[in-house]
């Protein structure tokens, strides 16, 4: 569960943003959609976030962010040395040259010896890195932290100097690990990816909860194609099967997808009600193809209780269709480990079905700068029972296109 995301200087967000989504224990009504921050936490937090604004006004950024930190984590190492981090910082004379600051506060096991209880215990974890220099940029400062119960403050697992020097904490453990750490750690790569590639224990479960992330915004690969997608189902036959479970709700007419074994790799079909013969995928409709791409990462969170981070997800599914999916996120059934989505649309009709904890406004000014803020932070939000898209539409919230 991601709880807090920082930002400044990426892209549109000039100035440090956070956005906070621990909730202090809410009404009845709303225990589907707030789960504990970590496991024993009094504090809440939505299982769905969804970040609404006008177009171009930073809401892409705010997922862009959060997804370039799983991937600095995750995949860093995989830059070739001296390689250009894929990130922009804000585009004017004084931030070009300013460091950038990133931070992801996630709920994580409290010690590896609980890993093997039915209900281990857990609490709060906080990451950042700081991106400086003239371009390449390179990491001035990264750490993470934790908060365990028998501290009463936050205890360093690891910090990491500009000069690429690393001071570990106790539970880091880099006894062995070390010489070859200084041997092979670049200026432009996590820590954490660089000790996974020689085994280090923690560093391969952090990684390990990185890769719990799934998003849809892209660093290294092109956009998912529609082969890649089919190969996805063919590989994975228990997803085809719940796929068809849901895909009628989604195109009308569709009564299921099949996979053939094709010359150059497998071919969906798709079986119509009243149609004399199947068809094939590049004869279905954009919505579909687009559906068929988001669907397994929908499935594997929900599955893993990881996190989905999806960039306009309105753009394949009809906005009366949208709620059904938040809907998976909220049934226990569905959702067991408590996943998290975290979404931008601008489908305002959504703001009827979503709780005031759940919603985001990006805004940008005249000069291109981007502010986040909270339903939950604007006093006229305050009734449970407001008409949230009404007032939204009407302009008393902000972060509305101005036309004229």
């Amino acid at each position: 569960m991601l709880h807090r995301l920082e930002i400044e200087n990426f892209y549109s967000i000039r100035d440090k943003q956070t956005i906070d989504l621990c909730f202090s224990p809410r009404p009845r009504e709303d225990e589907r959609r707030l789960a504990p921050t970590w496991r024993g936490a009094a504090e809440r937090t939505p299982k769905v976030v969804a970040l609404f604004g006008a177009n171009a006004s930073g809401k892409s950024n705010v997922l862009k962010a959060l997804s370039f930190v799983i991937w600095f984590v995750k995949d860093s190492f995989g830059l070739p040395p001296g390689g250009r981090l894929p990130f922009e910082r804000f585009n004017d004379e004084a931030m070009l040259t300013a460091p950038t600051r990133l931070a992801i506060h996630f709920s994580g096991l409290e010690s590896k010896l609980d890993a093997s209880e039915a209900y281990p215990r857990e609490c709060r974890y906080a990451y950042e890195v700081t991106l400086g220099g003239t371009e390449p940029c390179r990491v001035e400062y990264e750490a993470l932290h934790y908060w365990p119960s028998h501290a009463a403050r936050r205890v360093r697992v690891f910090e990491r100097t500009g000069e690429g020097k690393v001071l570990a904490g106790k539970s880091f453990e880099m006894a062995g690990y070390r010489p070859a750490l200084e041997k092979i750690l670049r200026p432009e790569v996590s820590v954490i990816a660089t000790l996974a590639q020689l085994g280090h224990p923690l560093s391969l479960s952090l990684r390990g909860q990185a890769e719990r992330v799934v998003t849809n915004i892209l660093f290294e690969r092109g956009e998912i194609t529609d082969d890649s997608a089919i190969r996805i189902y063919a590989e994975w036959p228990e997803l085809l099967k719940k796929l068809n479970e849901e895909i009628q709700k989604l195109d009308v007419g569709i009564r299921s997808m099949r996979i053939e074994a094709g010359q150059s790799g497998p071919v969906a079909w798709f079986t119509h009600d009243g149609l004399a013969r199947d068809m094939k995928l590049i004869l279905q409709s954009h919505g579909t193809r687009q559906f068929l791409k988001i669907y397994p990462a929908l499935v594997r969170t929900l599955e893993i209780g990881g996190v989905a981070v999806l960039d306009e997800l309105d753009v394949a599914i009809h906005p009366l269709l949208l709620p059904e999916i938040l809907r998976w996120f909220y049934d226990p059934g569905r959702n067991p480990h408590d996943a998290q989505l975290w979404i931008s649309c601008h489908s305002a009709s959504l703001l009827e079905e979503l709780s005031k904890e759940e919603v985001l406004f990006c805004e940008k000014n005249r000069k291109g700068i981007t502010s986040i803020y909270g339903l939950a932070d604007i006093k006229s939000s305050e009734r449970r029972t407001d008409n949230h898209y009404r007032k939204y539409m009407g302009g008393l919230y902000g972060a509305v296109p101005q036309i004229g």
